[in-house]
């Protein structure tokens, strides 16, 4: 099997667990995956990520033209504004995660780092999230926001809509939204608790042993 044939069918089985998890519903949802020549596979718009076809994703050139399979995501804009920003991310990640967009819908949270550092995986795997403003899906002002934090944070929160995640691979993106999602749902379960969060010296340990 060649090395897209491969990356082909992780987007696949990756899509599958997500939805059979619930973390994607209908056709919301989107993964890309960098190739070795410097393009992308990405999904497709208008496709369930529970049923995707190895042989129909999307595949982009260098450039981000559409060279063949199905027509891609109408977000490709957001997994290129991340990746011209993250030269070490080789996948995007982006959901309609149940959790993360009901906290991406408060009011009152602070737009520089949106979830509190609620337990150690998080601050290993999303570390500081920042919020986007909001924009209506396909504005292209909304990829010129990502591509504004991007250069500084590999997870961002976009205001009434979802995640978007970077990684060094599909198994990292995945593993932190992943994290991020279920940091999400700890967060709205507090919520009117007496929370103990990590302390600003334990986040600092945190970071200093795992970047």
């Amino acid at each position: 099997m060649s090395e897209e044939a491969r990356l082909r069918e992780a987007i696949c089985a990756t899509g599958r667990s997500l939805y059979d998890r619930g973390l994607t519903f209908g056709s919301t949802g989107n993964i890309s995956q960098r190739l070795p020549d410097g393009g992308w596979l990405m999904t497709p718009t208008n496709a369930s990520l529970g049923a995707l076809d190895p042989a129909r994703l999307s595949r982009l050139d260098a450039a981000g033209d559409w060279l063949s399979g199905d027509k891609p995501t109408k977000e490709t804009f957001l997994h290129i504004a991340m990746y011209r920003e993250r030269a070490d991310a080789a996948a995007v990640v982006h959901l309609h995660s149940t959790h993360s967009v009901a906290v991406s819908c408060l009011d009152g949270i602070d737009p520089e780092d949106v979830l509190p550092p609620i337990t150690a995986y998080y601050v290993m795997r999303v570390g500081r999230l920042p919020l986007v403003p909001y924009f209506p899906p396909g504005d292209q002002d909304l990829a010129k926001a990502v591509g504004r934090l991007a250069g500084k944070h590999h997870a961002v929160l976009l205001a009434n809509h979802g995640p978007v995640v970077a990684g060094t691979s599909l198994e990292t993106a995945l593993y932190a939204t992943e994290e991020l999602e279920e940091t999400a749902k700890l967060f709205l379960l507090l919520r009117g608790a007496a929370v103990r969060a990590l302390t600003q010296e334990q986040v600092a340990e945190l970071r200093k042993r795992f970047g």
